[in-house]
């Protein structure tokens, strides 16, 4: 329990109203009951204001006039409410030590007050640093790290020669370190590219569940510091992430991408490899990058949903497009 007092206090805010007001949850404007805090960032649910029972709201300054209830004043409402929720997260206890079922080779090496879970194998020359936690079922192959207080929750593969910062958090069933997709075609037949590198993954990153991040060919496949990952995202080998970008669920990245810091890629979108997208780019949902991005901005890519009729007559149109803009120039130079 906390008094609007106290987390204004802790975060930085400023209360408007009861000072008293308790808090034991959280919740949404319009399901939140009176010991509960909710908050508004985005205007479209303004209207939810006005009706809500939450007994604290977190807002900007131009929404908290005139509100009746306690509000807590904050720049960035969103980021104000995720510091405050992390509150009320019930995190589980994982004392250290090794589960009697573990499997791990002799020249590894467990920090003595890390945790490892059971029916975790650890193979030769791993390292699982300071206070980090292997959940159940997790494979670490040979030649891995895994970085001070990072957490692999449960059922996390680490193939080979990967190594992850601090603070790294990896949801069930995501694989790093298999093979990239090497291939050569050598008479007739597909020949496989050793794929000889690793990954790199930086401090306070997060990587979500089933997620698949293959290692380098020659080089290493790099995530900067806190990449966020969704799940089931594909991350091709020898691809460079840059420091703070996200990406949502079902995005892939083809081979030699470079991405830079601070890029947003929308769901199921697609990146061609051996391209460049520079730092401050938002790729929107289900678009596909065919060509490297030189400057800031938001880009899309496709046409937007509508009834099947109407797709089929323009997908008929865009097949005219190139023989319209033909008859259209020549009929320019007929006028020239």
């Amino acid at each position: 329990m906390f008094r609007a007092a106290d987390l204004a206090a802790r975060f930085n805010l400023e209360v408007r109203g009861d000072v008293e007001a308790s808090v034991s949850g959280v919740g949404t404007l319009a399901g939140a009951g009176p010991r509960q805090l909710a908050f508004l960032a985005n205007p479209k649910y303004r209207s939810q204001l006005v009706a809500t029972r939450a007994g604290v709201v977190v807002m900007r300054e131009g929404d908290a006039e005139g509100f009746a209830g306690t509000a807590l004043v904050a720049r960035d409402p969103y980021a104000a409410f995720a510091r405050i929720a992390a509150l009320f997260e019930p995190l589980p206890v994982r004392e250290p030590g090794m589960h009697p079922s573990a499997v791990v080779d002799a020249t590894a090496h467990v920090a003595p007050n890390a945790h490892v879970g059971p029916f975790v194998s650890i193979g030769a020359r791993s390292r699982v640093e300071s206070g980090a936690m292997v959940g159940p079922g997790c494979v670490i192959g040979d030649d891995c790290v895994v970085g001070a207080g990072s957490e692999l929750i449960a059922r996390v593969t680490l193939v080979t020669r990967v190594v992850i910062g601090q603070r790294v958090r990896i949801h069930p069933g995501a694989v790093l370190g298999a093979a990239g997709f090497g291939l050569a075609m050598d008479a007739g037949r597909w020949l496989n590219v050793p794929q000889l590198g690793g990954v790199r993954v930086g401090d306070d990153c997060e990587i979500g569940a089933n997620t698949t991040i293959d290692r380098g060919a020659i080089e290493d496949t790099v995530l900067e510091e806190d990449v966020r990952l969704d799940n089931q995202i594909q991350i091709g080998h020898n691809v460079h992430v840059g420091a703070h970008t996200a990406m949502a669920g079902c995005a892939a990245v083809a081979g030699s991408a470079r991405i830079g810091r601070y890029c947003l890629i929308g769901g199921a979108a697609g990146v061609v490899g051996h391209l460049e997208i520079c730092d401050r780019v938002v790729v929107t949902a289900m678009s596909l990058v065919t060509s490297s991005i030189r400057e800031p901005g938001e880009y899309s890519s496709g046409t937007p949903l509508m009834d099947n009729r109407s797709w089929r007559k323009n997908a008929a149109r865009f097949k005219q497009l190139d023989r319209i803009a033909r008859r259209v120039g020549n009929a320019g130079q007929d006028h020239d």
